[in-house]
């Protein structure tokens, strides 16, 4: 992988642009977001210049298989499932799933039992953690499969669906953005998991990647691109 990058003086990062804080389509087809800033720093790092390559959950593992991009990026959740195809970095942070709805609704959605009920719309985007999270605990509920996920909560505004599982660091930054959303304890999230930059089988990569994110911790360049994203 690192022979492919310096002789195509590219590095190729793999993003969906659809969570926030980590990417999202920005106007005029331009990415944004905290992981778009650390593909920019770990370019630099390497001396060759970005390419952004659009992915999907539903086929981001598939592209990673084809070749398509050299580092997935924005905001994977470490899974067993994944580890099976591909290697992880070290983790970037720990983060679990958690609910945002209405703030009229949110003191009904405190537990899963609160939300898995009839007449309960959840809504998911398809193809991730949040689907198969959704799929192993709602079983009452209607669950409505939503596929843009950069869309996804104006449902929830509008009154189409009722409440989203989501990871915990999305909920805080999509209840800034939408007046009339909350999240709904965020700091004590339904579950537990880690979110790492998703690799190819490819050792010396993943040294590489491992390195300069402890470089980048230790300089304190993670932690202000960190802050620049999430108050």
């Amino acid at each position: 992988m690192l022979d492919r990058i310096e002789a195509s003086g590219e590095l190729r990062a793999g993003l969906t642009g659809d969570y926030k804080p980590f990417s999202w389509e920005a106007p005029e087809d331009r990415f944004e977001g905290l992981d778009v800033d650390m593909a920019k720093a770990l370019a630099e790092e390497l001396g060759v210049r970005l390419v952004i390559v659009r992915t999907s959950w539903p086929t981001l593992m598939d592209d990673l298989k084809a070749g398509k991009y050299d580092i997935g990026m924005g905001g994977i959740s470490v899974t067993e499932e994944r580890k099976a195809d591909a290697l992880f970095s070290i983790p970037l942070l720990t983060d679990g799933k958690a609910p945002i709805a209405r703030c009229e609704d949110a003191k009904r959605f405190q537990t899963l039992a609160e939300i898995d009920r009839e007449g309960v719309t959840v809504i998911v985007n398809p193809g991730g953690t949040n689907e198969k999270f959704a799929r192993a605990n709602i079983t009452r509920a209607t669950l409505l499969l939503h596929k843009d996920n950069a869309t996804i909560f104006e449902e929830i505004a509008a009154g189409r669906a009722d409440v989203m599982i989501t990871d915990a660091i999305e909920t805080r930054i999509v209840a800034r953005e939408y007046d009339g959303l909350c999240a709904v304890n965020p700091d004590a999230p339904f579950t537990q998991s880690e979110k790492a930059y998703l690799l190819p089988r490819d050792g010396a990569w993943k040294t590489r990647i491992d390195a300069w994110l402890a470089q980048m911790e230790e300089s304190g360049g993670k932690v202000e691109i960190f802050e620049k994203w999430v108050e």
